[in-house]
């Protein structure tokens, strides 16, 4: 069970760009200091809320001052020429030497999909695969590339220069490839079904209802019975928290007016209200959008409590979806009394919760072999 911190990010859009990237640059320092595993970076181009359009960059300012394993959350394949990825993530893989995850997905932001033209959302999906299809190519072979497809070509016949190395694209440090994950939003998942049939991880969005993210959990059962398989491809669980010495102080600071926690789930869901899409925030499917309050989706997307609460909230939460296989806490903005907040709900998660969790799962495990 590893412990990973999941930056979006997200801020408030007033908030200078420079200023961003160093508090998140902070706050990944401290997950390393406290023996966070994974660090997953997100990437948007068309949004000061969220000022990070190249994931990999950032992290690459990180790998020499830390230890952790660094993922993409995600590359938004349609928006990119597969070529281009297949290098750069190539070159981040040997920097690092094989401390990447490619976590991958279609995009989630429209002003995005509007500035790259990838505005249907089928289209995305076929791109996505598209593009991977090309990446995966591109590492499996040397020159010449003759690679084609209904969106993107990858060719490189005239110009192979074998003595010199021209024309030869980069492969990565971890072979065949670094591990691939894909992100789930929706219950019953295609991106979960095809991540078992590819044998690429599965990370549940931090962003929907805990009803969402068990079904998840049954469409990852179901496509691993279909395929005929156990396990292989890992689940990982993002959630937002909140802890502190007490229930009461965690509460109080989930529904706080300066909460980061209580900014995070106001944008989102006013975003998805606009969009019409709210329906994967909503604790209950039938509820009427008109109905759903803030306080309601901050209840059930946000993991408070004091370090045994949250203990008994995430092992409840295991029982009840499904043996996910690592967990990634949401990081938020550090605004106002926030980075108090947030320093001691990663202290207490990664100090008290997480070994306690992990003696727990292992005990599990021990009675169901035994």
């Amino acid at each position: 069970m590893r412990l990973g911190l999941f930056m979006m990010p997200l801020h408030p859009p007033e908030r200078p760009m420079h200023e961003l990237l160093a508090e998140d640059a902070e706050k990944s320092l401290l997950a390393d200091r406290l023996g966070f595993d994974e660090l997953w970076v997100g990437e948007h181009f068309s949004a000061s809320s969220e000022p990070i359009p190249s994931p990999l960059m950032f992290m690459a300012s990180l790998a020499a001052r830390t230890k952790l394993t660094f993922a993409t959350g995600v590359i938004n394949l349609p928006n990119h020429h597969p070529a281009k990825v297949a290098a750069e993530v190539a070159q981040f893989d040997h920097m690092t030497g094989g401390r990447l995850i490619l976590g991958i997905g279609p995009g989630g932001l429209p002003s995005d999909f509007e500035l790259f033209g990838n505005t249907d959302p089928m289209q995305r999906g076929k791109r996505m695969l598209e593009a991977m299809d090309t990446i995966l190519a591109i590492w499996r072979q040397d020159p010449p590339y003759d690679i084609e497809g209904p969106t993107w070509s990858a060719r490189i016949v005239n110009a192979v220069i074998p003595e010199f190395g021209v024309g030869t694209m980069p492969k990565p440090w971890q072979r065949p490839h670094p591990p691939i994950a894909i992100t789930a939003r929706s219950a019953d998942s295609f991106g979960v079904k095809m991540a078992v049939e590819r044998g690429w991880g599965v990370v549940s969005a931090n962003f929907v209802a805990e009803r969402i993210v068990e079904g998840h959990g049954r469409t990852l059962r179901a496509a691993r019975d279909a395929q005929g398989v156990k396990a292989g491809n890992e689940w990982r669980l993002a959630r937002n928290f909140c802890i502190a010495v007490t229930d009461a102080e965690a509460r109080d600071r989930m529904f706080d007016e300066a909460s980061a926690n209580r900014y995070y789930f106001h944008y989102l869901s006013s975003l998805a209200r606009r969009a019409g899409q709210l329906g994967t925030l909503k604790p209950r499917e039938d509820t009427p959008d008109e109905a759903v309050t803030l306080e309601a989706i901050i209840e059930d997307c946000v993991v408070a409590g004091s370090p045994a609460t949250v203990l008994d909230k995430l092992v409840a939460l295991r029982d009840r979806i499904g043996a996910f296989d690592h967990l990634l806490m949401a990081g938020l903005d550090w605004s106002g009394p926030n980075a108090a907040w947030e320093s001691e709900t990663m202290h207490r998660l990664a100090e008290e919760v997480m070994p306690r969790f992990r003696q727990h799962i292992r005990a599990t495990a021990a009675k169901e072999t035994a």
